[in-house]
């Protein structure tokens, strides 16, 4: 493993590359001018949280033009976050090369770059590695009517119009159900789905099922537990995995533990400390905490031995789900689960499948992460799979708007550069989720559209129209990028929607838009098509204006979302296997017209 530094301005910048296993060598390569005079050059690393250096001197092993290049080879025996730098002496002193804006240069003072060092037995599920996944939200996918509900224990709103517009709250609900996702298990393969992710479908008083009231119940309105443990074997059948939200860091008010309303036969922790739930909550003079304020979801002490026991115990919720079928876990809001929680976690829920899945929500880069004062260390071997990844939604949205492919880039080979390959090859890369905006209203709308405004906000022609192309160029994007691309359903076929709860439309049977359906289709096919190609990371994006180029072993992804007609250069030829508005490639060069996008693979294979 090699990480090569430039420090002049005028010399093209190459990222560094990739996370370190521990006790793998790695060699540490920079160019110095020769003019410079440099001396006594130093690579200077830090262990994160710490300012003191450990300097390993590099020798000077060649010439490059009018470079000097210095080297050392390094490995690493502990996992962790590091930073570095290079020092140099030469007749005007002491220099310093560093980062700035992520490439190099050389001045009295710059940023360190980023190390991140993980397990070298650090392990991802094979099963899960660049593969498709369909995201539910239960309440709105599907209504089967072969699915009579059971009477609930809190009152709720049932809606009887399938395509209206949801309610600012909780409790109105559109009775889709898991015999209905049963039923569209065909459709699901038909798309490419290899993956099934279920926002909460434990018993709740409310839609979104965030407000735990069972842990060990399906809610009543969406089936029962035989109904889960059925449809993971009907979707087992197809090659389709079902990964499960996991919602630990609080409960519901209405719920058989805390029961504040007293609709369970339990003695709840709102009844007093006579109850085996109270020390799961934290009681104070004004009532009790409550997560971001919301009285109807109580935090829990996460790391309470009795709470600990409950979930992460062998006999416990994870164990419970996992053992009738549940392939995973995405951990709801996993910035406010302890350390020591999500360690019991990854223990309890590999040691009952080594292969199962865990993906943490979080909304930045995970390696880096600061929560609550702490340094989290999800992606280090230890805790998380892998993480949701909001930051490639960011730039995906951000380069079909605005066509600016350097963000792009920066943000992708960032997160690539950060992120160990066992987590990149099951990052959860999305477009649109629950809590986000559709991707048709994302890329479609220009204006800022009040709360008011989005409960009846219908795209006018021209936003349609720009959406739908917005939405496919994404998807494309989507399907490029290392790591699990994740589909929210709806979005496949233009489902259209604000932020919560607007995004949360019932799936929008009859109108859907079959063109982004096919490109999807053909796009997850391709995946498995080429699974080795899929494997591989990104190293470099070529860029020429709003146009950018990126291989994938022998794959080359071309997108060009300008508004006029690029060129770049790859002094090879590819043979084109998707396409868009005929992307040429003629003698080693790429004709790329405005809003196109292509994929292709090399000639020589």
């Amino acid at each position: 493993m090699e990480r090569i530094i430039y420090n002049s301005k005028e010399r093209e910048y190459k990222s560094c590359f990739g996370a370190l296993p521990t006790n793998k060598k790695c060699t540490f390569n920079i160019d110095i001018l020769a003019s410079e005079n440099p001396q006594d050059v130093t690579l200077c690393i830090r262990a994160d949280e710490r300012s003191d250096f450990l300097a390993h001197p590099m020798s000077c092993v060649k010439m490059r033009d009018e470079y000097m290049r210095f080297s050392c080879e390094i490995s690493f025996e502990l996992s962790g976050l590091y930073f570095y730098r290079f020092e140099f002496s030469s007749p005007e002193g002491v220099r310093f090369c560093g980062q700035r804006d992520g490439i190099a240069f050389v001045e009295d003072w710059l940023d360190e770059w980023q190390l991140t060092v993980y397990d070298d037995d650090f392990k991802t599920p094979d099963w899960a590695k660049n593969k498709v996944m369909y995201q539910i939200f239960p309440d709105r996918f599907c209504r089967s009517n072969n699915y009579m509900y059971n009477p609930a224990k809190n009152e709720r709103e049932i809606v009887e119009d399938w395509f209206s517009t949801p309610k600012n709250q909780g409790n109105d609900f559109f009775m889709g159900n898991i015999e209905g996702i049963i039923e569209r298990l065909p459709y699901i393969k038909e798309m490419g789905a290899d993956i099934i992710y279920l926002n909460p479908i434990f018993e709740s008083p409310e839609n979104h099922r965030y407000s735990t009231g069972n842990y060990l119940n399906i809610d009543p309105y969406l089936g029962t537990n035989e109904d889960f443990i059925r449809l993971c074997n009907e979707a087992q059948k197809l090659g389709i995995r079902v990964v499960l939200d996991g919602v630990f860091s609080h409960t519901g008010a209405d719920s058989l533990y805390f029961n504040k309303y007293g609709h369970y036969d339990s003695v709840g922790a709102c009844q007093g400390e006579n109850s085996p739930y109270y020390n799961w909550y934290n009681f104070n003079q004004q009532g009790y905490e409550c997560w971001w304020g919301f009285e109807n979801l109580p935090n829990v002490n996460e790391t309470h031995p009795d709470y600990m026991e409950f979930i992460t115990g062998e006999n416990g919720v994870l164990n419970y789900w996992q053992n009738n079928g549940a392939s995973g876990w995405r951990l709801d809001v996993a910035d406010e689960l302890p350390d020591r929680f999500i360690d019991a976690l990854r223990h309890r829920v590999k040691e009952t499948d080594a292969q199962a899945l865990i993906i943490g929500e979080v909304w930045e880069d995970a390696t880096n992460k600061f929560a609550y004062g702490v340094r989290r260390r999800y992606l280090l071997g230890k805790q998380l799979d892998s993480v949701m990844n909001y930051p490639w939604r960011t730039a995906i949205i951000n380069y079909i708007k605005n066509a600016d492919a350097q963000s792009f880039r920066e943000s992708v080979l960032t997160i690539e550069e950060n992120y160990p390959k066992p987590s990149l090859d099951c990052l959860m890369n999305i477009i649109s989720t629950h809590d986000t905006e559709r991707i048709i209203n994302a890329t479609g709308v220009e204006r800022t559209v009040s709360r008011d405004e989005a409960k009846d906000y219908v795209l006018s022609g021209d936003e349609w129209q720009k959406g739908i192309e917005g939405a496919m160029a994404s998807m494309f994007l989507l399907f490029s990028l290392p790591g699990i691309a994740c589909v929210y359903y709806g979005d496949e076929v233009g489902a259209e929607g604000f932020s919560d709860p607007y995004c949360r439309k019932g799936y929008p049977y009859g109108k859907e838009n079959t063109e982004i359906f096919q490109l999807v289709k053909e796009l997850a096919l391709l995946r498995k098509v080429y699974p080795e190609d899929f494997d591989s990371l990104i190293e470099e994006i070529d860029i020429s204006g709003g146009a950018m180029c990126y291989t994938r072993g022998d794959l080359l992804f071309v997108i060009n979302m300008s508004e006029k007609d690029e060129i770049i250069t790859k002094n090879e030829d590819f043979v084109i296997i998707c396409n868009k508005n005929e992307i040429k490639s003629v003698n080693g060069v790429l004709t790329i017209p405005k809003k196109s996008y292509g994929i292709l693979t090399r000639k020589t294979r």
